[in-house]
């Protein structure tokens, strides 16, 4: 699997963010083969961390192009500026037995 993590650092408001981002993204990450999960986290203070796991990196690197496009067309007006972006192998899964 394959892990893309972007970093926002200048957020007015990581919720209002997220919240108009969800179904753009949503529906840009349904449609991507390799798809498996999405999340996006308030790390305080003005930065937002958004990640995303699929399965291999052609398909991570496919979608993180065209949500990367939707951020910039469509939430242009939160001038969140360009993140810092760390991508890779998942070396290491560990999940609950419940």
């Amino acid at each position: 699997m394959y892990m893309v993590i972007r970093k926002y650092t200048q957020v007015r408001s990581v919720a209002d963010t997220a919240r108009r981002a969800k179904s753009g993204i949503g529906q840009i990450l349904r449609e991507s083969h390799g798809f498996k999960s999405y999340y996006v986290l308030d790390g305080g203070e003005g930065v937002g961390v958004a990640v995303m796991i699929f399965e291999d990196r052609e398909s991570a690197n496919a979608a993180n192009k065209k949500v990367l496009e939707f951020v910039q067309a469509s939430l242009h007006d939160l001038n969140l500026g360009d993140p810092e972006i760390v991508t890779g192998e998942i070396l290491v899964n560990i999940q609950s037995d419940q």
